[in-house]
């Protein structure tokens, strides 16, 4: 059985003209979580970045889902309230523990 070591996640700039977008489209009404996972959104955002995580079995629905449950950590990184660091740390440490107890 070969075991394939799991992907190590960066943390990406900042992707600060979209969070203004996102933020905006929160604030003048959309439901926060179509601006997390619909169209280019900021789980389509992540995505792009870390593509490479379909290597781990992960599908972008699946990612879609993490983003989703994860949403209070990035309203409050949208708000102000928290870092990118500190937003995207806590994903992927989300991420990570998924891909190390695969149907968790």
């Amino acid at each position: 059985m070969s075991v394939t070591a799991a992907p190590v996640l960066h943390v990406p700039d900042e992707p600060v003209a979209r969070a203004e977008v996102w933020l905006a489209q929160v604030l003048e009404g959309a439901e926060l979580k179509a601006v997390l996972t619909g169209d280019d959104g900021v789980a389509d955002w992540l995505w792009s970045r870390w593509r490479f995580l379909t290597s781990s079995g992960f599908s972008r629905e699946e990612f879609g889902r993490i983003v989703s449950g994860y949403q209070r950590e990035i309203w409050l990184w949208l708000a102000g309230e928290r870092t990118w660091v500190q937003c995207c740390s806590g994903l992927i440490g989300r991420i990570t523990r998924r891909i190390e107890s695969p149907g968790g």
